[in-house]
């Protein structure tokens, strides 16, 4: 899953956090001391100094050796680094059962970040033994913290009835979670379920809030959908304007159905209002999707 991904680019950054650099050339020997003196904390924040190279030039082997120390004494924040360290080969061997072990150390502590790390990790079969029911497991404990990735990958695990029983509810139930946090794929699935019916009680006027929601950040799929719900009327006013603007998005950004929608719909629609559909996808993309349809 593409998910996974960019998930973990998203918690590397969170665990990359900004940090405050000793001012004084006095305050950075005194970290060092206390590092060296076997200080957790001064440990991780030394590791993680050399990782950005702040305060320090940048030295991914000094960066993993601090980390170590740090995480050996029990360190979750940085338990959870050294294992992003060797899943990606950074100042140590790549070795993803090293990863594993390391965010494994950090989920049992409670770190959602590692969890959902722990889990990616079972569901591809990366230094465990591949297994959906455990992904589901350690992505459950990190979704209940409120990490919108492993909220959404719970939703598809539950949609396709792998590693747990199949159950459109709950499928509902985590893709509302990640929607909520703005996560556009499931946004586009929530409306999905809107406009079918699975899940959650068929609502069409619902659906077209979930659709819009993920098409106005840039989701070619949902984009389309939203086409095809003002084409119908479906949830929305009919409008073959809007319903070409859509498409003609969709199109812009990849979706070829799209285009094909897009130029059928022309054969019912004046040159005018082709005209003014044309400008109207101009005006949108050009907003970033902020003034779309206006």
């Amino acid at each position: 899953m593409n998910r996974m991904k960019k998930g973990m680019a998203a918690v590397v950054a969170i665990a990359l956090t900004v940090l405050a650099v000793p001012a004084l050339a006095s305050d950075l020997s005194d970290l060092k001391r206390r590092a060296q003196q076997g200080d957790a904390k001064a440990q991780f924040k030394l590791g993680l100094m050399y990782n950005l190279g702040r305060g320090v030039p940048k030295d991914m082997a000094k960066a993993a050796y601090w980390t170590r120390k740090a995480a050996q004494q029990g360190h979750a924040k940085a338990q959870f680094n050294l294992g992003v360290l060797h899943e990606g080969g950074r100042g140590v061997r790549k070795d993803f059962a090293k990863a594993a072990y390391w965010y494994r150390k950090a989920a049992e502590q409670g770190d959602a970040s590692a969890q959902f790390l722990l889990g990616s990790m079972y569901y591809k079969g990366e230094g465990v033994p591949k297994n959906a029911a455990k992904a589901v497991y350690w992505w459950q404990k990190a979704a209940e913290q409120g990490h919108a990735s492993p909220q959404f990958l719970l939703g598809d695990m539950y949609f396709r009835g792998e590693g747990v029983p199949k159950d459109f509810a709950k499928a509902a139930y985590w893709y509302r979670k990640a929607a909520e946090q703005g996560d556009a794929s499931a946004q586009f699935l929530l409306g999905f379920m809107y406009d079918e019916g699975e899940g959650v009680p068929k609502d069409f006027a619902k659906a077209v809030h979930w659709t819009r929601k993920a098409a106005e950040q840039g989701h070619a799929k949902a984009q389309h959908n939203l086409g095809f719900m003002y084409y119908k009327g479906q949830g929305v006013l009919k409008d073959v304007v809007l319903a070409h603007m859509w498409f003609n998005i969709a199109s812009a950004n990849g979706r070829e159905r799209a285009g094909k929608a897009r130029n059928l719909l022309e054969g019912l629609m004046s040159r005018a209002g082709i005209e003014r559909a044309n400008a109207l996808a101009r005006k949108c993309m050009a907003s970033k999707y902020k003034t779309c349809g206006q």
